[in-house]
């Protein structure tokens, strides 16, 4: 953890030329920086023209001031913003004049930090923030400016909130045993844990589409050379992307296209053609293409519907990945389609809808709109903990009475659900977490 009793400082601009640069400081030592460089103290929450100076008083930019006394910012502390002109010997000459006057130069994500620190937001807000920076898709900022405004903390919280009432009904039917009425048997426990189990899937569902929102969706396409992967790449994309002839084996790389399907962020990888004996340069695609598949979070297995040879998949794959089979060229054949795979027509276009569909559902996605949130990885993995002690502790109550267990699992399930939101957080991790923040943030 790095200390707050210092002040810091960033550019909280892109790096390169522009119009604007922003310089922001935050920390105690902030108001008489800004009175040594601006000659006075700019009115809180007002913008004013002002020149910037350094120590020595010579003219460094002229631009506009913004000054947040603590608590009322960003950070908690009093915070100074100036924007300058974007040039970066201009911005760098800022930012050199404000280390002089006794700032430092502020670690990636520090100014988040501190916001966390400072009570000004939780964990799952200040992640939002870069989730919201990153976002691929309009879907994806829209689901990370809910996360920002507290859409998802609310909905930890909430479960939270159940589970120490039931916490609370259940200890209290332990440390009072010699009560006529038997609390860990009766309807209200019972249908207190019945909700609060729903509440478990009906939250576990939507961090699940947050998860696949920020993070997107690798699609690996795969299959026997001349199957139609690349007009298949250039169907799904809108663009003619990767080379197509009739020529067996033209794809020798990796080729990636970016694409978005209802809101979710979705990653082609076309591949080379799958074969034996291929020459040297082809053998080399081939080796990357096997190599992109352990990466996959679901895998095309394109096939050429009007080729005698198609039919089962005769390639290994890895386990644990899901496998779509794509048949292409339906509208060079007769054969009936087959209900098991997705049948198409790269050069015609029929059966993209259906395509499309099933991407979605290997995905897990559902477009809900502005309903939607952002969550990472290490969100689902504590809701799941917190999932799997609720259920211990709910089978022993129920095959044991153990009431004790209950309360126990119940405690480190609501430990779980607090690493989420950072009230139950170690050093390591929110070090981790910052650290992938822009500097100025």
């Amino acid at each position: 953890m790095v200390s707050s009793a210092d002040t810091i400082v960033a550019v909280a601009t892109p790096p390169g030329t522009g119009g604007v640069g922003i310089v922001r400081v935050s920390g105690d030592a902030t108001e008489r920086i800004a009175r040594a460089m601006l000659g006075s103290l700019p009115e809180p929450r007002t913008a004013s023209k002002r020149v910037f100076r350094n120590r020595g008083g010579d003219e460094l930019d002229a631009g506009l001031a913004l000054y947040f006394p603590a608590p009322a910012s960003f950070t908690g502390e009093a915070v100074l913003e100036l924007q300058g002109h974007g040039g970066p010997l201009v911005i760098s000459s800022l930012v050199d004049a404000i280390v002089e006057l006794g700032a430092r130069h502020a670690a990636p994500g520090e100014f988040s930090q501190r916001a966390f620190l400072n009570g000004k937001l939780d964990l799952i807000q200040a992640e939002a923030i870069a989730d919201l920076i990153n976002a691929g898709t309009a879907q994806a900022a829209r689901a990370a400016l809910r996360s920002l405004s507290g859409d998802f903390s609310k909905a930890v919280t909430a479960l939270a909130e159940q589970l120490i009432r039931l916490r609370m009904h259940v200890e209290a039917a332990i440390d009072f045993p010699e009560e006529e009425i038997d609390f860990l048997s009766d309807d209200l426990l019972q249908r207190r844990l019945s909700e609060c189990g729903g509440a478990f899937s009906l939250l576990q569902n939507e961090v699940q589409q947050g998860r696949v929102l920020r993070d997107g969706f690798q699609l690996v396409i795969v299959g026997k050379p001349n199957a139609g992967k690349s007009s298949l790449l250039n169907l799904l994309s809108g663009q003619d992307a990767a080379i197509v002839t009739e020529v067996a084996g033209t794809t020798r790389d990796i080729l990636r296209e970016q694409i978005d399907i209802d809101g979710l962020a979705v990653e082609l990888v076309d591949t080379a053609g799958l074969r034996e004996d291929p020459d040297r340069v082809e053998a080399e695609g081939i080796r990357r293409a096997r190599t992109a598949l352990q990466n996959a979070d679901a895998v095309l297995w394109v096939q050429d519907a009007s080729s005698a040879e198609a039919g089962e998949i005769d390639e290994p794959l890895p386990p644990n990945v899901p496998v779509t089979v794509v048949r292409n060229k339906i509208d060079l054949c007769n054969d009936a389609p087959q209900d098991t795979a997705v049948n198409i027509s790269a050069k015609t276009g029929a059966g993209l809808n259906a395509l499309r569909a099933r991407i979605r559902e290997l995905a897990g996605y559902e477009n809900q709109g502005r309903g939607a949130f952002t969550a990472r990885k290490r969100h689902l993995h504590a809701l799941e903990r917190a999932a799997m002690h609720f259920a211990t502790g709910r089978t022993a109550l129920e095959e044991a009475q153990a009431g004790e267990l209950l309360a126990e699992e119940l405690r480190l399930s609501q430990h779980a659900l607090g690493e989420i939101t950072g009230s139950v957080s170690s050093d390591e991790l929110l070090g981790r977490i910052f650290s992938e923040f822009c500097i100025g943030k």
